[in-house]
């Protein structure tokens, strides 16, 4: 009968002959790490804004239905009442996607600012990489 060869002893073996530094990886691992938790925390306080001004402009959106539901006896005055609510909920509506598009904006911003800090960085890794490696070529 034929033996397995063990390509567990042969794969270790052979990495064995191929030392790799550890340190770019976990150090590349930190970063990305750092990058997400600034990004999440971009993420999160939009959101948060949001809700916030969601939640500002329903009560103030059911305030206004609150007014509309009274009853009216007068048809001028009911029309009026009408017409008030429609008014201010454009208004409101207007000033709310306002205050939306600035977080959006400030999102934008902010996403832009850490993207770019995150290539600085990682230009400045390879370069330095790239120096070590060639020092390392140069002395062997």
């Amino acid at each position: 009968m034929t033996k397995t060869p063990d390509y567990t002893a042969m794969f270790k073996d052979m990495m064995g002959k191929f030392p790799v530094d550890m340190s770019a990886f976990e150090d590349a691992y930190k970063a990305q790490v750092a990058f997400g938790e600034k990004m999440s925390a971009v993420a999160l306080e939009a959101a948060m804004k949001s809700a916030e001004i969601s939640s500002a402009w329903t009560k103030a959106s059911l305030e206004k239905v609150a007014d509309l539901s009274k009853v009216n006896a007068d048809p001028a005055a009911a029309a009026q009442t009408l017409t008030d609510f429609a008014s201010s909920s454009a208004e409101m509506a207007a000033e709310n996607m306002a205050a939306m598009a600035g977080v959006a904006k400030k999102v934008q911003l902010d996403s832009a600012e850490l993207l770019m800090a995150a290539g600085k960085e990682v230009s400045a890794e390879a370069t330095a990489a790239m120096k070590k490696a060639g020092k390392a070529a140069k002395a062997a």
